[in-house]
């Protein structure tokens, strides 16, 4: 499972192995935040042959895992688990080294407590995105949204979608079938040109709903119909997404007000501060 972690509000690519139990952290990630570089990779490549020129151990054992690059693709990157970047880091003269050995503890210890109680991963969500500013009812209705994602999602590996492209192809059906548009689109739509960004957390509360509606019917569709494999999952994702696509058509009908907008919570996840809290989304 990859994911991001923040550190003064700057992001640390990590992904969780089950099967050993432990975070690896993006190696380049740590160093921009510790030593400030606006090039980490070669301030990395450049320690990385000084470390194993003097036979560092550390650094001979480090793996490479693929993770999201900044142009969105994945891409192999060095990672360390905590023990061996904690290492890394006497070797990195800065001020922050203390602050961020203590993150990378605190980082440690909550995923394991999160294993015990899943209740608290959805805790450490919320208080993120209020620290954001995202208003609460907006942030009710994104948590809902993630744990009807993941029952969908684990509904596909159930039933024999392979994840990462497949994945990515029924969720643009289903966002096809709901909006007219795929994610990709739908992004351009809000003006939200960095392949970071996360499109639903620009969306506004309609959209979240409608969106939640079109992948729980998936779900339940999935299941009725007994769906297997890519194709009859994909057929299953059109037909979900359709279901939420004209209760959306009716809406705006009846309402006289389009549900896809351009509106965008960009000054909250550009430049987050608790003033924002109870701002709407701004249009571009």
């Amino acid at each position: 499972m990859s994911t991001l972690a923040l550190f003064e509000e700057k992001q640390v690519r990590r992904a969780w192995n089950q099967t050993e139990g432990k975070w690896y952290f993006a190696i380049v990630d740590a160093i921009a935040i510790l030593t400030g570089s606006d090039n980490p990779q070669v301030y990395w490549r450049v320690m990385k042959k000084r470390l194993v020129d003097e036979g560092n151990e550390t650094v001979t054992n480090c793996n490479s895992l693929k993770m999201t690059a900044a142009d969105g693709k994945q891409r192999l990157t060095d990672v360390a688990d905590t023990e061996q970047l904690l290492r890394l880091i006497q070797s990195i003269p800065s001020p922050k080294a203390e602050p961020f050995k203590l993150w990378l503890a605190q980082v440690g210890y909550g995923r394991l407590e999160e294993i015990e109680n899943p209740e608290l991963a959805a805790k450490r969500m919320r208080e993120l995105y209020e620290q954001k500013g995202y208003p609460e009812d907006w942030i009710e209705k994104r948590l809902r949204g993630i744990a009807v994602r993941d029952e969908l999602t684990d509904e596909w590996k159930k039933r024999g979608v392979k994840e990462q492209k497949e994945f990515a192809i029924l969720t643009a059906e289903i966002s096809r079938a709901t909006f007219g548009m795929t994610p990709s689109e739908y992004k351009a739509h809000k003006s939200l040109a960095n392949p970071k960004e996360n499109l639903r957390d620009h969306m506004t509360d309609l959209e979240l709903i409608f969106t939640m509606l079109g992948e729980a019917s998936t779900t339940e569709i999935a299941k009725k119909r007994g769906a297997r494999g890519f194709p009859q999952n994909k057929a299953a994702a059109q037909a979900g997404g359709t279901v939420a696509g004209n209760a959306r058509k009716e809406l705006e009908a009846q309402s006289g007000t389009k549900v896809s907008t351009r509106a965008n919570f960009k000054a909250l996840t550009e430049g987050p501060t608790k003033a924002l809290r109870r701002r709407k989304p701004k249009a571009d």
